[in-house]
């Protein structure tokens, strides 16, 4: 029997409740292509929760998930948390287990831990204890963490929260780095100089609801909602610069 494949993604009808509180209400939304998709809106818009439900680790009160036609949900995706949770082991050890996990055995597992860490810059600071990196360090090893296990989809939260300005280019870089491997991008920030320069469409929520999926350009220029309208007019200085 052929593995289940990510892509193409779609929710249909997809509404989920947290705690008895509505988080998503119908969305209706296909993810096919390798084009970055930036999910945006406001605090509490859902967004974290849409990437949880496309990934498969928060499931639907009403509607479904399916990945390539499938309710089954495949490995060949991967998500990065905002706050990346570290075993107490070292750098290269919390790769391999990742990576042990997925059924990567012996020699094959050490060279590709190895490998994904010198693509993040991390090959030496390999033998240190995880959790006593930087938070800029640690949410690179959590991209290569991910990265190793080679997947069609990478779901990132909030990839460049809390990091100073040096420490967000390199996670922007290395993203830059895993899309043209051809890993298929989806992710959530509030940095919208980010989303412009990373992302080819954008998805917009507002209170739980799917207001467009737009591609990038119209979005910034002439967004088709009122919601992300007042949203931009909020959050980007006028005229626009290039990194906002």
């Amino acid at each position: 029997m052929a593995s289940v494949t990510s892509l193409p993604i779609e929710a249909l009808g997809v509404t989920v409740r947290l705690g008895g509180h509505p988080a998503l209400h119908g969305i209706d939304i296909r993810l096919e292509g390798d084009a970055p998709v930036a999910v945006l809106g406001a605090n509490g818009a859902g967004k974290s929760v849409l990437l949880r439900t496309l990934h498969g680790l928060v499931l639907p009160t009403e509607g479904a998930v399916l990945w390539s036609g499938s309710s089954v949900r495949p490995r060949d995706q991967a998500m990065v948390f905002q706050r990346p949770v570290l075993l107490r082991r070292s750098t290269l050890a919390n790769v391999e287990y990742a990576l042990a996990v997925n059924g990567v055995r012996g020699d094959a597992r050490r060279s590709r831990a190895h490998e994904a860490l010198a693509r993040v810059g991390l090959e030496p600071l390999a033998a240190r204890p995880a959790r006593v990196l930087s938070g800029g360090e640690q949410q690179r090893l959590a991209l290569a963490r991910a990265w190793a296990l080679r997947p069609r989809v990478m779901f990132l939260d909030e990839p460049t929260a809390s990091l100073d300005p040096a420490a967000a280019t390199e996670i922007e870089r290395i993203i830059g780095e895993i899309r043209a491997a051809g890993t298929a991008i989806v992710f959530t920030t509030h940095h919208l100089g980010f989303a412009r320069r990373i992302a080819s469409e954008i998805v917009f929520l507002h209170e739980g609801r799917l207001t467009e999926k737009t591609p990038v350009g119209m979005f910034f220029k002439s967004p088709r909602s009122a919601e992300a309208a007042e949203f931009l007019e909020g959050e980007l200085p006028w005229p626009p610069s290039h990194d906002s």
